[in-house]
């Protein structure tokens, strides 16, 4: 009989694991604000419905000072007033990256981010979203 159970990645290929985590500095270095990259990280992961990563990017945000309001309400971000423009700019783009379609307007979003970042900021916060993509993806697949 064929194994079902997970692949353990750590087991598996922990080179790789230490290289992927090896960017979150580099990427930190860029600019963007980290209270607007645990709320960047949140918002992906529930869209990917990765339960591990929630609960780790909530706790990592209540450490680092964010409130409980708004990490109850990121989830419906687009519908209440707890988020600034930029923040709303940068999740919009989050769910533009995470739920890819292919009529999404992402010279508007694009428009709308340069608004409150520079390319810089941008571009870490593109990487961002696509790190905890690819995160998401690793951890959901152990489901």
């Amino acid at each position: 009989m064929t194994s079902t159970q997970p692949v353990n990645y750590q087991k598996a290929m922990p080179d790789v694991l230490q290289a992927l985590g090896a960017v979150h500095p580099v990427i930190a270095g860029h600019g963007l604000d980290r209270l607007l990259s645990h709320l960047v990280r949140l918002r992906a992961s529930q869209i990917n419905g990765c339960a591990f990563c929630i609960k780790m990017h909530l706790r990592e945000a209540r450490e680092d000072g964010e409130t409980e309001a708004r990490l109850d309400r990121v989830i419906v971000w687009d519908h209440v007033g707890d988020f600034t423009p930029a923040e709303k700019a940068a999740l919009a783009w989050t769910e533009a990256l995470t739920t890819i379609d292919r009529h999404a307007d992402y010279a508007g979003l694009r428009a709308a981010l340069r608004e409150h970042f520079g390319d810089a900021q941008i571009a870490a916060l593109t990487a961002e979203v696509a790190m905890i993509n690819l995160w998401n993806r690793i951890q959901v697949s152990a489901h």
